[in-house]
């Protein structure tokens, strides 16, 4: 089906529900090109194409109209090029960019003025996440978010003009690398988003934190792997903990934990068992294995250790938090917290759809075509800019033998936003379920019609 008879297909469809009015909202002057008839022209700039890399499962709600909380949306932008890093077996990109006429550049600043030499477009993906690149000493992939975002920035720079950028994940695996791109955004007056898609799912069951929470303490977990899934714990834990009363001023110390240390930790008082047990409870239940071997010391009922390893991190304001990772899960995501004066912890697992975490990535492209449209980061990017620093700060722990590391370059100060609108409720897996077979490409589904 052509991109013309599906946007068709849509507006018939916006017609039927009553939601017309959300599906034409006039963009700002930052993104000027759907208010003269025409859609506003996004630059992608992508690592590779593959199944299920983060350039398919953003990209495809870019190409088609996908689900949000249970309405359809029409993504309302024209992807009017691409640049592509690296081109392994089985990608995707050729393919895509054929069926939807996308043209393939082979320069980025090509791909930002669409061959002409000046910028052109309105706004730039930049997908700087899987594929083959170096993995350093301290175990970091070395993703070339850095060398993206330079030159884009070169173009915008040389074009007279801001455009929106969002970046895929953390700004760099370097703190300073992250820091002068947030640096130059600021400079030139760039609208930029980053950060990960994980803070945007669903809350099962549903948790809202008070404005102004006094949080004493607060745990995030997840399932997947150092450092990649670090991130997306950070993230989550950061989306929660920045709302706490006087708002977010950094963190002082960071210190990865792994084995004995771990446990130590915990028998020190530094991150609560029963805690990480409401965590684990939100998502399986109590009397679920793995919530009951955080109990037993990180040991299954047959004595097998359970795979674990954490980050805490104290923050500028007196505050203290850890991340955890228990087990394998690509999908564990849970976080728990204690306010002041309440004895029983508050917590919730976050669920992200069907297929994965495929389906999470309605939600970030909602969220990201929002940043586009309005010119301004549905949350604040200094939320990313502190976890990047955190992150690459908890991988020279780790490498140190768990040292516990000062951080007086976190001082990251900033006010958090409410970001509600942009997160998905539930109403999606009505109609995506799992039950439903996954697509292979780029297909709408979920849809009767």
């Amino acid at each position: 089906m052509s991109t013309t008879s599906n946007r068709r297909t849509f507006l018939r469809q916006v017609s039927r529900i009553g939601a017309a009015a959300a599906a034409t909202t006039a963009l700002p002057r930052l993104c000027r090109g759907q208010q003269d008839g025409k859609l506003p022209k996004v630059a992608a700039v992508i690592t590779e194409f593959t199944y299920r890399s983060h350039a398919h499962v953003i990209l495809e709600n870019f190409l088609q109209p996908y689900l949000f909380n249970g309405q359809w949306t029409d993504p309302g932008f024209q992807v009017a090029s691409l640049y592509v890093d690296q081109f392994p077996p089985g990608e995707m990109a050729r393919d895509v960019a054929r069926e939807y006429k996308i043209p393939i550049y082979p320069t980025i600043p090509e791909a930002l003025t669409l061959g002409g030499g000046k910028l052109a477009v309105d706004a730039v993906l930049s997908i700087g996440e899987h594929g083959k690149y170096p993995v350093n000493a301290k175990g970091q992939m070395e993703y070339p978010r850095k060398r993206f975002f330079d030159q884009i920035a070169a173009v915008i720079r040389a074009g007279g003009r801001p455009v929106p950028v969002f970046n895929d994940k953390h700004l760099s695996y370097r703190w300073d690398w992250a820091k002068e791109m947030y640096d130059t955004a600021q400079a030139l007056r760039i609208p930029l988003m980053a950060g990960s898609s994980v803070p945007l799912a669903q809350r099962r069951p549903p948790l809202e934190l008070p404005p102004e929470a006094e949080i004493e303490d607060a745990v995030s977990i997840h399932g997947g792997g150092v450092e990649s899934y670090d991130f997306h714990a950070l993230e989550v834990l950061q989306s929660m903990v920045e709302a706490r009363k006087g708002g977010e001023a950094g963190a002082a110390k960071v210190q990865f934990l792994e084995g004995d240390a771990l446990w130590k930790a915990a028998a020190d008082g530094l991150w609560s068992v029963p805690l990480a047990t409401a965590a684990m409870t939100a998502e399986l239940g109590p009397d679920h294995q793995l919530t009951r071997c955080l109990a037993a010391g990180g040991k299954t009922s047959t004595g097998t250790a359970v795979p674990m390893h954490g980050i805490r991190v104290w923050y500028r304001d007196g505050f203290g938090a850890t991340v955890l990772t228990v087990d394998s899960s690509s999908t564990r995501w849970n976080f728990a917290c204690r306010l002041k004066g309440e004895d029983k912890p508050l917590s919730t697992s976050y669920y992200v759809g069907p297929w994965q975490n495929r389906n999470l990535f309605k939600a970030l492209s909602h969220a990201i075509q929002t940043h586009f449209r309005q010119g301004r980061a549905p949350y604040p990017v200094e939320r990313t800019l502190l976890v990047s620093g955190i992150l690459d700060v908890a991988m020279d722990s780790r490498a140190s033998g768990s040292k516990v590391v000062e951080t007086p370059q976190l001082a990251v100060a900033y006010k958090p936003r409410d970001f509600r609108s942009l997160r998905e409720f539930g109403d999606t897996w009505k109609i995506i379920t799992e039950d439903m077979p996954e697509p292979k490409g780029i297909e709408r589904v979920g849809s009767k019609s």
